[in-house]
């Protein structure tokens, strides 16, 4: 089975988990990562500062970005 790697970036820095999670497909590791965004964004969200930006990605097993979910906070005037 293919190895994925997780990776957040926040304005303080990125970070990989380096413990990689095994998935029969790409749709079940879109299904995991899109669990796993779910469970973190209720936090994220009320610690993100105004024009700030946090990701998640998936990786592949050459560390390679698959997925990504971003979630931007921008001032608009």
């Amino acid at each position: 089975m293919p190895l994925y790697f997780f990776r957040i970036r926040t304005a303080d820095g990125t970070g990989i988990c380096n413990d990689g999670a095994e998935f029969p497909d790409r749709d079940a590791a879109w299904k995991e990562m899109t669990r796993v965004c779910a469970d973190m964004i209720s936090g994220v969200s009320r610690h993100l500062q105004e024009n700030a930006e946090w990701q998640i990605e998936l990786l592949d097993e050459t560390k390679r970005p698959v997925f990504r979910i971003r979630l931007v906070a921008k001032t608009l005037d």
